[in-house]
């Protein structure tokens, strides 16, 4: 994720955070938050110390890898009472995993990006292991940021599109030309698909769950791989989430 020319410190700060926190239990160097994140090397570090102080990162003395600290914790602890996800939506991804024997995942929309809240593996040995929880994906990229950037109202999706560069990172398979043909496609069944654009092989669906105004917040997601989801099979997953994703927008 490259910082735009003057962007603010908060936001630099959010971003060496989430790098940090989307990186593995092993933790992440200094050099990999600088590559992560766009910013210089020696800004990062600077940034990184200063969050260290204040308790929002740690630093494995041993590894030098940093990993998120105690006070994020301490907050999150406070954050979860207005975002825990509800058990009606655990309900929804177990009922989702058993009946498919996929694992399903629910994910919300921040700002342009989605951020994957919840998981229950299904059963089928084989998994794709794109989704967990935690990870972010710009819109328009994994099948849950393409069903949301799909039932955004029209200019905001084709606003953001003309606007956004997904090539540098995500291939020429997420090019303007081709997210919009992807775009009249989700709309036209319903439900988005990725035929395994971000790893070969490993497919996924989504549906979006709506709010009481009629506005996509959040997206329930299916994924394996290719070999469960035939041309065959794929719209009974799809009608099964548009289902599930039904349900849970008349709880919103």
């Amino acid at each position: 994720m490259q910082p735009s020319l003057g962007t603010s410190v908060i936001a630099k700060v959010g971003l060496v955070l989430r790098t940090v926190g989307t990186t593995d239990t092993a933790g992440a160097t200094t050099s990999a938050v600088a590559r992560g994140t766009g910013l210089p090397r020696p800004t990062t570090h600077r940034l990184l110390t200063d969050l260290a102080d204040q308790g929002f990162v740690d630093r494995n003395t041993d590894t030098g890898r940093w990993h998120l600290g105690p006070e994020l914790y301490l907050l999150g602890t406070v954050a979860a009472a207005r975002y825990d996800v509800s058990g009606h939506v655990r309900d929804v991804l177990a009922d989702l995993a058993e009946q498919t024997g996929e694992s399903a995942y629910f994910s919300v929309l921040r700002g342009r990006e989605t951020v994957c809240l919840a998981e229950c593996e299904g059963s089928f040995p084989l998994r794709s292991h794109v989704l967990y929880e935690g990870i972010r994906f710009p819109l328009g990229v994994a099948s849950a940021g393409l069903a949301l950037l799909s039932h955004l109202p029209g200019v905001e999706a084709r606003d953001y599109i003309a606007a956004t560069d997904l090539t540098t990172r995500w291939g020429r398979s997420h090019s303007r030309r081709a997210l919009r043909s992807r775009v009249s496609a989700t709309l036209e069944r319903g439900y988005a698909v990725n035929p395994g654009l971000l790893v070969e092989g490993s497919w996924g669906l989504a549906a979006v769950v709506f709010d009481r105004a009629g506005r996509p917040r959040s997206a329930l997601t299916l994924t394996g791989v290719r070999s469960r989801f035939t041309d065959e099979r794929i719209p009974t997953l799809g009608r099964m989430l548009l289902d599930r994703a039904h349900l849970l927008s008349r709880h919103a």
